[in-house]
């Protein structure tokens, strides 16, 4: 028998760090950091754990807000804290009572829109383009429906996260975070 010591070592070297070597920032902190221009619209999702991921997705790239619209369930709730896991008191957010209303308020603010959605002229999220100087604003969808055409109509662009698999779907907060990861990457890194 031929033992690898080598790869025995590198696995006793590799501990898992504890929360205190994680380095991880207060609720302060995190509230002072300076943030990505980047604002999460979730446009009509009924899922309140796809809402508190979402925001703890948020927290963790360092986005600058989130826009409940519609149906989307807003903070504080015992559904949403359990898989935010306190993300709701790191990250800002503002309701709006339709993503009509979120996409005139960003506009205005100088935001480009983004849907994440299949169209016909959707661009694959590798090939999408991020400019550290702008603002950003990425815009999911219900879960069954969407996002929804008016507001598909609005943006500057779609985005489409290729797939490959029998499905052509992801659940909002796993498309939430693979394009957040996406755009930080493309924009700080």
């Amino acid at each position: 028998m031929i033992i690898n010591f080598a790869v025995i070592m590198t696995n006793l070297e590799n501990k898992k760090l504890s929360l205190n070597e994680l380095g991880r920032m207060s609720t302060s902190e995190f509230k002072a950091h300076n943030k990505i221009p980047v604002v999460i619209v979730l446009d009509n999702i009924r899922s309140l754990y796809n809402v508190g991921s979402v925001f703890r997705s948020a927290d963790a790239f360092l986005i600058q807000g989130i826009y409940l619209c519609g149906i989307t369930a807003q903070p504080p709730h015992r559904e949403i804290q359990k898989t935010a896991l306190g993300a709701t008191d790191t990250v800002s957010w503002q309701y709006h009572d339709s993503t009509q209303k979120a996409i005139d308020e960003l506009k205005n603010n100088g935001f480009k829109i983004y849907s994440i959605e299949q169209t016909q002229n959707s661009v694959l999220l590798q090939d999408a383009r991020f400019d550290k100087e702008d603002k950003i604003a990425l815009v999911f969808g219900n879960e069954v429906n969407g996002v929804a055409q008016e507001i598909i109509d609005q943006c500057n662009i779609s985005i489409e996260i290729p797939q490959f698999g029998s499905k052509h779907s992801f659940n909002i907060a796993v498309s939430a975070g693979i394009v957040m990861w996406e755009v930080y990457k493309k924009m700080y890194l």
